[in-house]
């Protein structure tokens, strides 16, 4: 409403078609269910297609027609992507089905299912709550408790921390590069390629900490969203580990629905790979959101198909002996398998992520010079200064995950005698301080 007051009416007729379809869904028999719940799902799709796809097939068709020479045009909108709708539209999706399944009761109060839908915490940029985990909570009386304040305020200070500190610090290197990728040399490229990895995990994870903080602070719990995504071994571990209620939201609604694993290995690898595109283009109406979903959904289809080939491999040549070698060299396989499908999420333009991506093989050239003729790095004073805090933040965070692999963080600070905790709660707010970025720039996720 800041931006465009009229854009309120987007959540209000989405609440009210969603509040009504789950009370008819509930009374309803046969397959009149089944025609109310399409009808949610239509409006719902409905309303978010045209906000955030329709200039994107616009454009594409009008590209089609100038291809071959059809004289014709569709018209352009200028309209602007509200803030959250896909977030706020999978979550009033995520109602109508759970009811539509008899998972949840339908909610009769209408305030109650707006609060659902419009719960400010989360409204933006997720988690992507499922109605069994937050309606409840809304009937219960809540009273100050000192403890989830305090628990709340921690994980916004640590949030807060991941946000203006590590991602904005990074992004100051990783912009430059991915707007001027022919401005720099190949190794600060490929720097570039690593610390967004780490920008977006810090953005979002930072967001959804500080999203699940303010609603600690009020008495509610929200589920956890990440959860130490970089330590998976595998393609599939990293999607248990990464933005959760989404690719669970696509696992149970998309994938489930589609036959899951339950059909011919053909139709099985089709569904993996869709849900996989869907969720590409879920993030965004462009061509590098699509080959970043395939790419997750190519990798995925080829690990499995891979599998035992890859396990006789590694007993040939003795790795899997080696335990802690093996899930080394599986989890740095993971993360540049995931780092260099980034480029395309990150990337303008499919021209913009080839720039990129061609200058990566000269990296290993740059780092061949440095380490065995001991030339001189390719940076400039400055680019030196951010590449070294950087470094360091990203070392930071990488021994808080260590130290969180059997506890969260929460815990382990909580669990440290006073004097320790107030020292950790002080050095982190002066950090923030002194280490923010604190130029305008809004969270990732927002976009979407």
């Amino acid at each position: 409403m800041a931006f465009i007051p009229i854009y309120i009416l987007i959540l209000f007729f989405t609440i009210i078609i969603d509040y009504i379809a789950g009370i008819v869904i509930e009374d309803a028999v046969g397959a009149r269910r089944k025609w109310f719940l399409v009808m949610s799902i239509v409006a719902n799709v409905g309303v978010l297609a045209f906000f955030k796809y329709y200039n994107f097939f616009a454009g594409n068709i009008n590209e089609l027609f100038h291809i071959t020479n059809v004289g014709a045009q569709v018209p352009l909108l200028g309209i602007i992507l509200p803030i959250g709708l896909s977030f706020h539209t999978f979550q009033a999706m995520s109602y109508t089905i759970e009811v539509y399944r008899g998972k949840h009761k339908a909610e009769r109060h209408f305030g109650i299912y707006a609060l659902y839908v419009m719960f400010y915490p989360q409204l933006v940029a997720g988690p992507i709550e499922r109605p069994q985990n937050i309606l409840y909570q809304f009937y219960q009386h809540k009273k100050f408790d000192y403890d989830q304040v305090t628990n709340g305020l921690k994980l916004m200070l640590w949030g807060m921390f991941k946000k203006v500190v590590i991602a904005d610090r990074l992004s100051v290197i990783t912009d430059q590069v991915y707007t001027y990728p022919h401005g720099q040399s190949a190794l600060t490229t490929l720097l570039a390629v690593i610390f967004f990895s780490f920008q977006i995990f810090c953005d979002f994870s930072g967001y959804t900490d500080i999203a699940r903080g303010a609603a600690e602070v009020m008495g509610f719990r929200l589920m956890q969203n990440f959860n130490r995504p970089y330590s998976s071994k595998t393609i599939s571990e990293f999607w248990s580990r990464w933005h959760i209620s989404l690719s669970t939201w696509f696992k149970d609604y998309v994938y489930i629905s589609l036959g899951g694993n339950r059909v011919s290995v053909p139709r099985w690898y089709f569904n993996l790979f869709i849900v996989f595109l869907l969720s590409g283009f879920w993030h965004g109406a462009n061509w590098t959101f699509l080959v970043w979903g395939a790419l997750h959904g190519f990798y995925l289809i080829f690990a499995i198909i891979t599998q035992k080939p890859r396990e006789k491999f590694n007993q040939l040549i003795g790795l899997s002996r080696f335990k802690a070698l093996d899930n080394i060299f599986r989890k740095l396989t993971t993360f540049v398998l995931v780092a260099f499908a980034w480029i395309f999420f990150r990337a303008t333009s499919l021209a913009n992520a080839s720039d990129i991506i061609k200058q990566l093989p000269k990296a290993f050239t740059d780092i061949k010079n440095v380490i065995l003729r001991h030339g001189a790095l390719p940076f400039t004073a400055d680019m030196k200064t951010k590449i070294g805090y950087a470094v360091f933040l990203i070392a930071f965070l990488e021994l808080v995950h260590y130290m969180e692999r059997n506890n969260n963080i929460l815990s382990l600070v909580n669990n440290k005698p006073r004097l320790v905790r107030w020292f950790i709660y002080y050095t982190i707010l002066l950090m923030i301080i002194f280490l923010g970025v604190f130029q305008q720039r809004t969270f990732i996720y927002f976009q979407f």
